[in-house]
């Protein structure tokens, strides 16, 4: 039977918190055990406010900085313009809720490196090591996936050579609400939870993937709703 500590690397919660408690219950932690996000905590699903407030206030959680709290922050600051997801996202905090959780969104880790995998939210540049990455290509901004697609022949982790595997979110790889395992070197978690897809975490350092289903595609009942109220709104 396997002694110490285990930790639950998660994939993109995206405001699923229904879903996130499923899956620590699955998991099976047990105290001193660690949980590590990969980041994308908020936006498309119906919790982002709960999904902060409750890692927030867990114990035993590390949260690496995905592009959707990248977002909120140059919103923030007047960078950007906000994104549908972001603006229905936005409502669902109070103004000391999401005074908090930008404050908390500026303190996260672009990446997290532990003794048996890189722990990353978006793409690595081949042939540089993580602490070499620029921030856009480790939080999957869009200049940095137009970067490697015009600079490289394949995808990123078809490319990864690292001495450590590697686990990353951003995207639904498979495209079937599964995750992606290259030759047991790159652990693609991201399952579209928020799409009806999945929630999934790997639990190292077993590097054992466990997965619970999505209640819904709550993105496509956000836009319906938000569809409807607008249609409402403009009759």
């Amino acid at each position: 039977m396997m002694t110490g500590m285990k930790r639950l690397v998660v994939g993109d919660i995206h405001g699923c918190l229904h879903e996130l408690l499923g899956l620590l219950d699955r998991a099976g932690l047990g105290p001193g055990d660690e949980v590590i996000s990969l980041g994308d905590l908020v936006d498309r699903g119906p919790e982002s406010a709960e999904v902060v407030d409750f890692v927030r206030r867990s114990s035993g959680w590390r949260v690496i900085k995905g592009n959707h709290e990248h977002k909120h922050l140059d919103i923030a600051l007047g960078r950007i313009e906000p994104s549908l997801s972001q603006v229905l996202a936005r409502r669902q905090f109070d103004l000391e809720a999401y005074a908090k959780a930008l404050a908390f969104f500026e303190g996260l880790l672009l990446f997290i490196d532990l003794p048996e995998a890189c722990l990353i939210h978006g793409c690595l540049e081949p042939g540089k090591l993580p602490a070499e990455q620029r921030p856009e290509t480790l939080l999957g901004l869009m200049s940095a996936e137009s970067y490697l697609h015009r600079n490289f022949p394949a995808p990123w982790y078809d490319l990864y050579e690292g001495e450590k595997p590697v686990v990353a979110g951003h995207h639904d790889y498979s495209k079937q609400g599964k995750p992606l395992v290259i030759n047991d070197r790159v652990f693609l978690v991201d399952t579209g939870c928020c799409y009806g897809g999945a929630l999934t975490g790997l639990i190292l350092p077993e590097f054992r993937l466990v997965s619970v289903p999505s209640r819904r595609n709550h993105w496509a009942i956000a836009v319906q709703q938000s569809r409807a109220e607008w249609h409402n709104l403009n009759r």
